[in-house]
């Protein structure tokens, strides 16, 4: 059912609710990525199939949501999330996707009673910091913002603000004070954020209860459909009474 949400100013945040058995399961997509993207959309199957309660949503500038992409920040996005999980009742249980993986976190972190369980798919927390060289960081002081050609679609603008959102936002230099169950499914041959990140953050994570699944021959994306099939069975074994 579509559960659309405004923001503060009004801003209409595009929002698909699944009503169904707890956890909800709510998709938190990547950087210019929606709510359309064949995980969101295999994961909303999946819960149709089961009567799982599933979310899926667009942040501000994306997809189906109104505003401009470039007047967004990381807060934005993290505010948005925080929007719609306060408008799900229940237990949850977080999925993030590359950027979706860091504002998952966050939201697990400001809302500490909400989340039962996280998947992460290459989660990129701090990508602000350690996603661009010196001379892009310097760009974007300078310039304002920096654009770069992706393999995925249109090029991809960075503006000032977001960066700076970003590094206000940073959680690797420290332990960060999660203690739900955590699985960090990560492609080996993902070009955009190196596999080696979800080990590292699964060593951040105050939870003992942390799992990191590499996939040798998997890219950044994880869309294919055995990546599928094993963020289906990852999520279910969560599920699973213990």
């Amino acid at each position: 059912m579509v559960a659309d949400l405004n923001r503060a100013d009004g801003t209409r945040i595009a929002v698909r609710h699944r009503v169904g058995t707890g956890p909800t399961i709510v998709f938190l997509p990547g950087y210019a990525s929606d709510m359309a993207g064949t995980k969101a959309a295999a994961l909303d199957a999946w819960a149709e199939r089961r009567g799982q309660g599933f979310v899926r949503f667009d942040y501000g500038g994306c997809g189906a949501s109104e505003g401009s992409f470039t007047d967004q920040t990381l807060t934005d996005w993290l505010n948005d999330a925080l929007l719609v999980i306060d408008s799900v009742s229940g237990p949850l249980m977080l999925v993030g996707s590359s950027m979706g993986g860091w504002v998952m976190l966050l939201t697990a972190l400001a809302r500490p009673q909400r989340a039962v369980a996280l998947v992460g798919l290459a989660a990129a927390p701090d990508f602000t910091d350690w996603g661009f060289s010196e001379g892009q960081k310097l760009a974007l002081l300078q310039d304002g913002q920096i654009i770069e050609y992706s393999e995925y679609g249109p090029p991809m603008i960075t503006t000032r603000a977001f960066w700076q959102s970003g590094e206000a936002h940073r959680l690797l230099q420290r332990n960060i004070a999660i203690d739900v169950p955590i699985r960090l499914i990560h492609g080996q041959r993902d070009a955009d954020v190196p596999w080696h990140h979800s080990p590292h953050l699964a060593g951040q994570l105050r939870s003992d209860d942390v799992q990191v699944v590499l996939v040798k021959d998997g890219d950044h994306r994880l869309s294919r459909s055995q990546d599928i099939v094993l963020l289906i069975a990852t999520i279910e074994a969560l599920l699973e009474p213990a």
